[in-house]
């Protein structure tokens, strides 16, 4: 008996791998309503789709997981992914690929092995690492990329990295890019076909203000509780405790910043150091549901099975979840933005006050909504004015932090704005007012 149930069930498992793409073949086998007219059914279709679409997937996290079962479920079978991190005992409850014994692991690496087990004949490539470790021929190889990050600077290095690959000589070097994002009980996922939509540089006024500052500000005239902690972590942990790595997680680190934070904070006439803000603040805690994650990965895979097939319009370009008072969804087209540094390709007009101080061009170019850029350098075509890094260069441009701009850059001269952070330059204009 335990021998024909076994068999049975055996041939059941057979059939149910033979059958797995079914639904998924009814779509490509004939053209439906809004089938883009470059579509081809039957077998091209298919044999694209699972022998020579190649897609790699930024990001194995809690959208991540879901987005590499999803990929392996409609059909795609040669799969990369990147991610930097380890699995923490935190990730279980909505990062399924991942076990109890897993936790320490790398994420690409255990993910892809999940994948791969739970659905034969998919192949998944992991990189444990990060995506600036990768050069343009690297990307080069892909047909689509999806990210499924919980990093702005990351988003931003790869929108850039894609845009820049784009050779109107080429029609390969165009990979679109897919986003999808999620914060609590609300998600967005986009379609950036670079140099032709918006791409993500363009929509940084959308983002939430940014809870990084100048090191400048943090080090000289802090005002808010928020720049006391960032001092404690960025500069006193470093110094006091030099090569030793600061645990966000330890509770002993977390008291050692708030104490400290705290001391600096008396001294500047700062209230509001707390320590439920200390560990907010060097922690960056982004809420996540497993739901949300579930709905948006699924709305990327969505848009890369039609770019990848051309069985559907593809979204133009923007999707939005709000499921904090009821479930409301809706798409819109976010527009290119003219004077954008990565897709605009022209300058930046800058109107500032003559008596600004660098320090303050620095700040803003750090909180401002449209520029956002994380510890900028600045330089002319003739002087260096303030550069990060490294630490030589940035003591011996230190003193230009208290000159005005005025003294540094004449009137409609251009100022090169860098970051370690990003592979693209911005150019401004400064005017005076």
């Amino acid at each position: 008996m335990a021998s024909n149930s076994a068999q049975i069930n055996g041939s059941a498992i057979s059939s149910d791998w033979r059958d797995r793409y079914f639904h998924i073949d009814q779509i490509l086998d004939q053209p439906g309503p809004r089938t883009d007219p470059s579509f081809s059914a039957g077998d091209g279709v298919k044999d694209f789709l699972r022998n020579k679409c190649k897609i790699l997937v930024i990001g194995a996290g809690g959208l991540g997981c879901e987005i590499l079962a999803n990929l392996a479920l409609t059909g795609f079978k040669d799969i990369h992914v990147i991610d930097m991190d380890t699995i923490d005992i935190s990730n279980l409850n909505r990062q399924f690929l991942f076990r109890p014994a897993d936790v320490g692991k790398p994420k690409a690496i255990v993910a892809a092995e999940y994948v791969m087990k739970r659905v034969p004949g998919v192949k998944v490539t992991p990189y444990f690492g990060k995506i600036q470790d990768k050069d343009d021929d690297y990307y080069m190889q892909f047909n689509l990329v999806i990210c499924g990050l919980d990093s702005v600077e990351a988003r931003r290095w790869i929108n850039a990295t894609l845009v820049n690959l784009v050779d109107p000589e080429n029609p390969e070097s165009l990979k679109p890019l897919i986003d999808g994002g999620t914060e609590g009980f609300k998600g967005q996922a986009r379609v950036i076909v670079p140099t032709i939509s918006s791409c993500y540089e363009c929509s940084l006024d959308m983002l939430n203000k940014p809870t990084t500052f100048p090191i400048c500000t943090i080090a000289n005239t802090p005002r808010l509780p928020e720049h006391c902690i960032e001092w404690a972590s960025v500069l006193e942990w470093p110094r006091v405790h030099r090569e030793k790595k600061l645990d966000t997680d330890d509770p002993e680190h977390i008291g050692w910043l708030y104490s400290v934070a705290s001391v600096r904070a008396k001294e500047f006439n700062i209230e509001g150091v707390t320590w439920s803000l200390t560990q907010g603040v060097v922690k960056n805690v982004i809420p996540a549901i497993a739901s949300t994650n579930a709905i948006i990965a699924a709305s990327c895979c969505n848009e890369a099975f039609k770019i990848a097939t051309s069985s559907a319009a593809y979204l133009n370009n923007y999707f939005m979840l709000i499921g904090t008072e009821g479930v409301y969804s809706f798409t819109f087209e976010h527009e290119k933005r003219e004077h954008c540094p990565v897709c605009g390709g022209k300058s930046l007009e800058i109107p500032i006050s003559r008596d600004w101080t660098v320090e303050q061009l620095i700040e803003m170019l750090t909180e401002k909504q449209t520029i956002q850029i994380k510890k900028p350098s600045l330089s002319t075509s003739t002087k260096q004015i303030y550069f990060q890094a490294p630490p030589q260069l940035e003591q011996a441009t230190r003193p230009n932090l208290e000159k005005k701009v005025s003294e540094l850059v004449e009137e409609g001269g251009e100022v090169i704005v860098t970051a370690s952070t990003l592979p693209f330059h911005l150019s401004l204009v400064i005017t005076y007012t």
